[in-house]
């Protein structure tokens, strides 16, 4: 079994494209997949079926999973069958025909205007790491990158006089998006006179954010410090790097952006993925419309 999935990483890898953070996702869920079969008595793929492939997804509900890791989970397994039937590796695919549970599309969780003012405001800028903060804070809201996308950025992927930044995205898929006039200042000012004094090796030479150690700022560390601002901002939400980017999404779009544009900026392969934040927005406009309108309160 391991060479299989092994066979199927690769395969993800290499002629898909697909992201670390993706791979490793697909490889968590099919071991513990594997793990179940195992202690069911199924030593082999060959001789796994529809019941036991529903069994497993029933004890990941019973294990109190979350919907959107049981579905994961199913998407998982289907895409490792289907592999392992096309690569001749297996005779049939047990999963064919099974449906992905379904989710309840949640509405994402979005800062108002105000709250993002204080968010930006929050880092002391007087220090070094207050200056990262609020460089990356800014470059967040700014361009609606995700955290591992923000991260990842060298100094290189950063073109202050153009006013853009170049980013890899999910699949290795590169994009530029426009960076504002007050985020590429606040990088600016980092750059010019905060990043050297956190730089402790020139083996980094190219990471733009590093932490106070000189290595590369991480997703975990970055998270961190987002949730200590946003715990000083608000009491009533918590703030993650998401939350950015949701932000980012519905600010454009409540103020008139083109939702290909926001899609394209986001780096969604399908536009039915960006369509949730015109929920968002008319759900917001209903709700301005509730507690403004004088004759909405009678």
């Amino acid at each position: 079994m391991l060479l299989q999935l092994q066979s199927f990483i690769q395969y993800l890898s290499v002629e898909r494209g697909l992201a670390l953070n993706t791979l490793e996702s697909y490889e968590r869920d099919i071991t513990k997949y594997m793990t179940y079969m195992n202690e069911q008595g199924i030593v082999s793929l060959k001789d796994s079926t529809k019941l036991q492939i529903t069994s497993y997804i029933s004890w990941l509900k019973k294990q109190g999973k979350a919907p959107a890791t049981v579905s994961r989970s199913m998407v998982s397994i289907r895409a490792f069958y289907q592999f392992l039937v096309r690569e001749r590796l297996l005779d049939k695919d047990p999963s064919m025909n099974m449906e992905t549970p379904k989710l309840n599309k949640r509405l994402p969780k979005v800062m108002s205007m105000g709250e993002v003012e204080l968010l930006l405001d929050a880092p002391d800028v007087s220090t070094p790491n207050g200056m990262r903060d609020k460089a990356m804070l800014e470059v967040l809201y700014a361009t609606g990158i995700r955290v591992s996308e923000l991260t990842s950025l060298n100094l290189s992927d950063i073109h202050l006089g153009l006013g853009y930044i170049r980013c890899i995205g999910k699949g290795s898929k590169e994009r530029i998006i426009p960076l504002g006039r007050i985020a590429a200042q606040s990088l600016d000012q980092f750059i010019q006179t905060s990043r050297h004094k956190l730089l402790k090796s020139d083996k980094l030479d190219e990471a733009l954010f590093l932490s106070h150690l000189g290595t590369r700022m991480t997703r975990q560390g970055f998270w961190k410090l987002i949730k200590k601002y946003g715990s000083m901002v608000t009491t009533h939400k918590q703030v993650t790097p998401h939350t950015l980017r949701h932000s980012f999404a519905t600010h454009l779009l409540e103020n008139g952006a083109d939702l290909r544009a926001v899609q394209e900026m986001l780096g969604h392969a399908d536009i039915s993925t960006t369509q949730i934040y015109t929920h968002v927005t008319k759900k917001r406009m209903k709700e301005v419309y509730n507690r403004t309108h004088p004759r909405a309160k009678i």
